[in-house]
């Protein structure tokens, strides 16, 4: 990997997670020159950022004008969620058909990740862990393009939840990621599936309450909380869980 595309690469990760941890908000223009500034890169490289962003259907980026994150209409996030549904269903299926043991391990640690951050009460670390409960289970399925699809749709979930949604529940994510877990492991498709669509319905539930947010924030400040560029020129370092806060949350 050359090192711009590494820059490239680095810089859709970080905006990547801002969006999905709802930091950035719908509507949020993204200047290619602050962008640039915070990420160490050229204009042009920031476009080739943004054009894979929007490509996922997370930042709208028309010609010859200021990209921003995306705003989806209603019709458009529930036309969102009905694919999710779709795919979550199929994913179910694969997974139970490769089960094992290992994928029952992993996925309680991931829901204990979830609970800690929880308890630390990083809500925006507990909006990305519970995204990444179901990418996980699409890695699971053995189907990289359906993994793929999955985690586009997932990501446009979250800014769903940012635009239309009341805040996220970090208990009723966990609670729900539990049942679907003890679902998969009794190995019966209908009935995970069953459990899938519940946390699903509920999840849109949450999601299209037509009651938008006006978050009053400073981009600068919010992106330097995802990247770090080093006097080196090293790629940015993404932002995680502090491990006070991780052991504080035990």
């Amino acid at each position: 990997m050359s090192k711009k595309s590494s820059r490239v690469d680095f810089a859709c990760q970080a905006l990547r997670q801002a969006i999905i941890e709802q930091a950035l908000p719908p509507g949020t223009k993204l200047p290619e020159d602050e962008l640039g500034a915070r990420f160490g890169m050229s204009r042009t490289l920031v476009r080739a950022a943004l054009a894979q962003l929007q490509s996922e259907g997370l930042v709208d980026a028309p010609p010859r004008r200021t990209a921003t994150t995306a705003k989806p209409t209603l019709e458009e996030a529930k036309e969102v969620f009905e694919v999710r549904r779709t795919l979550e269903r199929e994913v179910v299926r694969l997974v139970i058909a490769r089960w094992r043991p290992e994928f029952g391990a992993e996925l309680e640690g991931h829901v204990r990740e979830e609970e800690v951050a929880r308890k630390a009460g990083e809500a925006r670390v507990s909006i990305r862990l519970a995204g990444e409960f179901h990418i996980k289970l699409g890695e699971m399925s053995g189907n990289r393009l359906l993994r793929r699809y999955l985690g586009e749709v997932v990501s446009r979930c979250s800014l769903i939840l940012a635009l239309y949604g009341r805040p996220h529940s970090a208990d009723c994510a966990v609670n729900e990621h539990r049942e679907i877990v003890t679902a998969l492991r009794g190995r019966n498709a209908e009935a995970a599936i069953a459990v899938m669509d519940h946390h699903l319905g509920s999840v849109e539930h949450r999601a299209l309450l037509d009651q938008g947010r006006d978050a009053q924030f400073d981009l600068g400040a919010v992106l330097s909380r995802y990247v770090q560029t080093s006097e080196t020129g090293n790629p940015p370092k993404v932002a995680r869980l502090s491990r006070r806060k991780v052991k504080a949350a035990k």
